[in-house]
């Protein structure tokens, strides 16, 4: 790591969501396993996620890393029932600076680094005010960065809305950008959720000493070279890019808002030891995702009619919004699924499981009889796939997923993907059907598995010592040694 007789004590500041939460941690996890980093993780939690407060729960029994929550200021007069979620995330985190500085001020051993990720941005301040390196850690992928890190020129460039837009949008260096696939605070430029997010992302790209991505040279060489050789990106990241993944976690999480070592996880795990190798297709929109009603039913009755085997990690419907779970992972209870076509459980208890709200993915993917994963293309679902050798179905609801999806299926050609964006329309059980046999069997999915597995190797050797992303994580470490003064010891709060 270097020559410093201590170990570096780096500080990572998360966001709340289990979509920041576990990227943070996961990372926290890396540098203290493979680069004696010490770490302590500071969460800012929402308090209403069971799933949240499990995942820290478990994070906190770790040996190698510290975790610091800080529980979120009551916003409930900043906001009403019509805040979108980046919105609540912004003004959140916002309300809770001053408690995040007086937590960093307080510790009694000193910081060398702070690292914060994508929403935290405007604690980036802090760090200047305490002289601590400072970095920023995009937990997706470097295309999607390009994006935001351009979208103020777009802003200046295109009138009207962008999903109105004819042709796709250009993005310097890299390719465009389908005006249906822009992130969910794009989709309308009248909205706040806009405006915070220009605000928050663009602080992270002019006040940072370096940008750390969960990805890797090998999967985005292109994305990289702009974001690195591009005059246009480079006048607005003037700091170095990081690639330092595919991070992922290896022995979590919970299942039903309880500990993953409990009955209901192993019921899972000896339900798949029965199943042959590469027969169960896993199904799940991350922790935050839900259908509509109507959605829900095609999605039982296509797995009904393709009779492949499956696990399915459901959660009630919602006809207000693919994210309403964001924050309430886990928090409902256990009872028969009542949402789901009647006599759908009796009639594929042979060849299917059911599990309700939150599983242990992680295990679940590793597992030799999973052999494809119908997933909402959150980035993290995304490279946990990839790294166990599955092809994917995309299916994306929500903040970038649709990017992501066109990613794996364009770019990475490793997934297949409806016709038309399950966000638009609903997908018919007929196209489900067809969707998952292209994947499960081995005719149809050659091409895709041969793909995947070629990208799983990559990632391997990226992550490996002497692989470009090890190498990335130790110039980063290198950085912090050749900047660290101890800079806010003597600084009055």
């Amino acid at each position: 790591m270097g020559s410093s007789k201590q170990p570096l004590h780096i500080g990572i500041l998360s966001s709340p969501g289990l979509g920041h939460i576990i990227p943070v941690v996961t990372l926290a996890n890396r540098l203290a396993t493979f680069h004696n980093v010490s770490v302590t993780v500071f969460v800012i939690t929402s308090g209403s996620s069971l799933a949240e407060t499990e995942i820290l729960k478990s994070a906190n029994k770790s040996k190698m890393i510290d975790v610091v929550e800080i529980p979120g200021v009551d916003i409930s007069n900043l906001i009403d029932s019509n805040t979108k979620i980046v919105t609540q995330l912004c003004i959140l985190i916002r309300e809770t600076l001053h408690v995040v500085k007086s937590v960093i001020s307080a510790m009694k051993h000193l910081l060398d680094a702070l690292i914060v990720d994508i929403f935290t941005t405007e604690a980036l301040p802090i760090a200047k005010e305490f002289e601590l390196p400072n970095y920023v850690y995009i937990p997706t992928n470097a295309w999607f960065t390009a994006m935001t890190v351009y979208c103020p020129f777009l802003d200046k460039e295109i009138e009207g809305q962008y999903v109105d837009q004819k042709e796709p949008l250009k993005i310097p260096g890299c390719k465009p950008v389908r005006p249906e696939d822009v992130n969910d605070p794009m989709l309308d430029r009248n909205e706040q959720d806009y405006r915070e997010y220009l605000k928050v992302h663009g602080i992270g790209f002019c006040l940072s000493d370096g940008i750390l991505m969960n990805t890797w040279e090998d999967a985005e060489t292109g994305s990289l070279k702009a974001l690195r050789e591009n005059d246009i990106l480079k006048a607005i990241v003037k700091s170095p890019v990081y690639p330092v993944g595919p991070l992922i976690r290896h022995d979590q999480q919970i299942i039903d808002g309880r500990s993953g070592d409990d009955d209901g996880n192993n019921s899972v795990l000896n339900w798949l030891d029965k199943q042959i190798p590469n027969s169960v297709l896993y199904i799940s929109f991350g922790s935050g995702g839900t259908l509509s009603s109507k959605q829900l039913t095609e999605l039982a009755f296509g797995l009904e009619l393709s009779h492949q085997k499956f696990i399915w990690v459901v959660r009630p419907p919602s006809e207000v919004g693919a994210d309403k779970s964001f924050f309430t992972t886990g928090n409902r209870g256990d009872n028969t699924p009542e949402y789901l076509p009647e006599g759908f459980l009796t009639r594929t208890k042979d060849f299917g499981l059911v599990i309700q709200m939150w599983t242990d993915q992680t295990r679940i993917l590793s597992h030799p009889s999973v052999g494809g994963f119908l997933t909402h293309c959150g980035w993290n679902s995304s490279i946990e796939s990839i790294t166990n050798g599955l092809p994917m179905i995309a299916w994306p609801l929500y903040a970038e997923q649709r990017q992501n999806a066109t990613m794996l299926t364009e770019e990475l050609r490793v997934a297949v993907r409806p016709k038309v964006l399950p966000t638009k329309k609903v997908v018919e059980r007929e196209e489900i059907e067809q969707l998952v046999r292209m994947v499960m069997q081995y005719k149809d999915g050659k091409e895709l598995k041969e793909n995947v597995k070629k990208l799983k190797m990559s990632a391997e050797k990226a992550l490996s010592v002497g692989g470009s992303s090890h190498d990335s994580m130790c110039q980063v470490l290198k950085d912090i040694e050749k900047r660290s003064i101890h800079g806010y010891k003597n600084i009055n709060v």
